[in-house]
């Protein structure tokens, strides 16, 4: 969500980066669809340690700040698809050097 205060101190940029994308799963939502559009379910067996209250609370804050598109279509029962918005894909080279150091730091 949107904040519009931030501490007037050189650490401005990343503290309101960190509010938006920060926390245990947030990135792990916007790395997997950075490769394709999801269901709510698809995502959840991508991410077994994940309970479905707070993939349904990141998604929404996700999508709250402009990240996440949420896709509803008119069909019984209604299928719901998760995709990144153009904001969102702004993130690709953030998430990817993400990956790449903790590759690194895994030692894979």
């Amino acid at each position: 969500m949107r904040h519009s205060t931030y501490e007037c101190n050189k650490g401005c940029p990343v503290e309101a980066t960190l509010e938006i994308i920060g926390g245990k799963w947030k990135g792990v939502i916007l790395y997997h669809l950075l490769e394709n559009t999801y269901r709510f379910g698809e995502l959840r067996k991508m991410m077994p340690g994940i309970t479905q209250h707070t993939l349904t609370k990141q998604l929404r804050e996700l999508e709250g700040d402009n990240l996440v598109l949420r896709k509803i279509y008119a069909e019984v029962p209604p299928r719901v698809e998760y995709s990144l918005t153009e904001r969102g894909e702004s993130l690709r080279e953030i998430i990817l050097m993400m990956r790449d150091w903790g590759r690194v730091h895994l030692g894979l």
